[in-house]
């Protein structure tokens, strides 16, 4: 995935990660003994956890995406380990014990067991209850319980200042992207978002998201605009809509929300971080 990896093409991780949520409680190692020795991430969201969660001697490789500080929170602490290519030969010639795979992975996952390597999918989560399973679950898998156990915690805790700052009453909120892409309600950001005191639109998309037209926000929009990775000039026709005036005059810094895409894609130590910083956002509006 790059910079400009198309939005739909991210919700179609979510969507098929959904349906793997179940495969890594079976996966879990009986004792902390049992924990890999070299793992191997082929997944953004398993870098960030394998590096939060594993001691840096278990880690033998990150997936490509691991130095892309638009996409992941952990680029510093990824930057000493090797990555891995975009094949599935690159992760088989490292030998690993385990391999952290994500739900889209579908051919690469096939080649990986055919070489008779261990393989469990980190499965994309929507909401933060799956967020604070997942640290747990992840962190049992690497021998670690405890420091899953910290992880989840940190997640909690980051969730209850968010509740604590929320926006009283409820205000109505749309998270809009490049090209006027909205987030739907089966989202993770709009979880975020809930817990801030925003809520969707009654005719915002359902599921994890549609299209909606400039016309819409303006005429009968939000009260308050969440824009995600915000271009500041409008290079090309998705900037354009984000940077159109008359969507800039009727949402100002008081109406408005900038936020990383890189803080909603992942649980973990992205969603400690995209909660804190939701929550510093809260301010200007109030």
């Amino acid at each position: 995935m790059t910079k400009k990896t198309s939005v739909a093409a991210r919700f179609g991780w979510i969507v098929a990660g959904l349906c793997a949520a179940g495969s890594l409680a079976a996966a879990l190692p009986a004792r902390a003994a049992d924990a890999p020795r070299r793992v191997v991430s082929f997944n953004l969201c398993a870098d960030q956890l394998l590096l939060t969660l594993a001691d840096p001697s278990q880690i033998t490789a990150l997936s490509p995406y691991a130095l892309d500080d638009s996409l992941s929170v952990t680029t510093k602490a990824a930057a000493p380990f090797p990555r891995v290519g975009w094949d599935a030969e690159s992760v088989i010639n490292l030998s690993p014990d385990l391999v952290l795979a994500g739900p889209t992975d579908r051919p690469t996952r096939a080649m990986l067991d055919a070489a008779g390597l261990r393989v469990v999918e980190v499965a994309f989560v929507t909401n933060l209850a799956q967020a604070g399973q997942q640290a747990r679950e992840i962190g049992a898998l690497l021998g670690h319980a405890d420091r899953g156990a910290v992880l989840a915690q940190q997640l909690a805790q980051a969730q209850a200042q968010l509740a604590a700052a929320a926006l009283k009453p409820p205000r109505t909120a749309a998270i809009v992207q490049r090209g006027g892409y909205a987030e739907g309600s089966a989202s993770l950001i709009t979880a975020m978002l809930t817990v801030a005191g925003l809520r969707p639109l009654a005719a915002a998309p359902g599921g994890f998201g549609g299209f909606v037209s400039m016309e819409t926000l303006l005429v009968d929009g939000p009260d308050v605009l969440v824009l995600l990775d915000p271009p500041r000039e409008a290079a090309d026709q998705g900037a354009l809509f984000i940077t159109h005036p008359a969507l800039r005059a009727r949402y100002d810094a008081r109406r408005r929300i900038d936020l990383s895409s890189r803080y909603t894609m992942c649980g973990g130590p992205a969603l400690v971080q995209g909660l804190d910083r939701l929550r510093e956002a809260l301010t200007p509006l109030r």
